[in-house]
């Protein structure tokens, strides 16, 4: 499986052992260079990931089927006045 098709978990568990690795400190430099980069794409598509959930997480489907976007109740609509 391609690392652009693993999930979100299976990313992120990745990264947790590359920074494991890294923290031993044992590992070779070239490999060590390597590690670092793959790090940094892996971080790189779980922040993309976070930002579209994110995205969806903050529209809502009016009556009419349309996309609209969710905004927060007012903190003066709350009856807390």
């Amino acid at each position: 499986m391609a690392d652009s098709e693993l999930t979100f978990e299976a990313k992120m568990q990745q990264l947790e052992e590359i920074v494991r690795q890294l923290e031993q400190g044992n590992t070779p430099l070239e490999a060590a260079m390597d590690q670092f980069k793959k790090g940094i794409t892996l971080t790189n598509e779980l922040q993309q990931t976070l930002s579209q959930a994110e995205e969806t997480m903050t529209k809502m489907i009016d009556q009419n089927g349309n996309e609209t976007n969710f905004e927060a109740p007012n903190e003066s609509d709350n009856g807390n006045e």
